[in-house]
């Protein structure tokens, strides 16, 4: 068997259909370690972001205690978020993360004191930024609006090298339409592709009915899937229940298949949000549901 799976051609098969980055990758391997369903490779810790682990976390860890406590957990990225009193560690935190191997993946929105790290460190984060709610009612204007808001950080994220993404965050910038949208509209003004969009699931409970039309005009833009539970609109207000824990909502497993069925192989975040409990604990929490969920799949 093993050497069938040798021959170049036979090889060339595997990679096509199961989404392997180089026939190099399955020489002299186990095959039935090898050929594993897409689903498995693009929800494996290896592609997982951790987000809200920073102010979220109940035990208020310290850089070097988060950074050891996602490697422990078996994550290698992290979107990092923060608040006026975690500038002054902000080299720390990217100092421990590579101690740890584990790459400082995101940013949200902009702070001054990240641009000289970011050369000193030679990180690339991916600078997470919220559309503003536009003043005006006609739909280009909101666009061009929103859009000439946040020029500067275009051209200084284009300058430094970074991505930058739109976060879907609730209102009119939050919606898909309008992220698209501003995305394109961006892109057109700097001439650039460095700019995309980060869909985040727990501010899309009231997406799920036009998840699916949405979509692939969103997978082109996309640089980063954070996933949540989903529960319908109804439910989430009634029960104040927009973080829900991946694997025990109704809807999440659908909408993931949706967007693998749409061609997105980018990275996927998982949530701490939780004030009330440890990060640990609700990461840990999401990484079981998301394991049970691919399983049965």
């Amino acid at each position: 068997m093993n050497g069938f799976l040798r021959h170049p051609m036979i090889l060339s098969i595997v990679v096509l259909l199961f989404g392997m980055q180089s026939h190099r990758d399955l020489m002299g391997e186990d095959a039935a370690k090898l050929i594993q369903p897409s689903h498995q490779v693009i929800f494996g810790k290896d592609n997982l972001v951790a987000w809200c682990i920073v102010p979220f976390d109940a035990s208020q860890r310290s850089p070097s205690e988060r950074a050891k406590m996602v490697r422990e957990l078996g994550i290698k990225k992290v979107a990092y978020d923060w608040r006026a009193e975690h500038v002054p560690t902000f080299e720390e935190e990217i100092i421990e993360y590579k101690k740890n191997e584990i790459e400082f993946f995101a940013f949200w929105s902009w702070h001054d004191a990240l641009e000289p790290l970011i050369t000193k460190h030679k990180i690339q984060p991916q600078i997470w930024v919220t559309l503003s709610s536009p003043s005006v009612s006609q739909q280009a204007d909101r666009i061009a609006q929103a859009a000439e808001s946040l020029m500067p950080l275009a051209e200084k994220t284009e300058a430094l090298g970074l991505k930058l993404a739109l976060y879907n965050h609730g209102g009119w910038g939050g919606r898909p339409s309008s992220l698209i949208a501003v995305c394109k509209e961006l892109r057109e003004r700097t001439e650039s592709k460095h700019i995309g969009i980060v869909y985040n699931f727990h501010h899309a409970h009231d997406d799920i009915e036009e998840f699916s039309s949405h979509l692939p005009k969103m997978v082109p833009y996309l640089f980063c899937l954070n996933l949540n539970g989903m529960v319908d609109s109804q439910q989430m207000r009634e029960q104040n229940q927009k973080i829900v824990p991946i694997g025990s909502g109704k809807y999440e497993k659908r909408m993931m298949q949706q967007v693998l069925a749409k061609g997105y192989r980018g990275p996927i975040g998982i949530l701490d949000h939780r004030m009330e409990l440890d990060a640990r604990e609700s990461l840990q929490q999401n990484l079981d549901g998301l394991n049970s969920l691919i399983q049965s799949w």
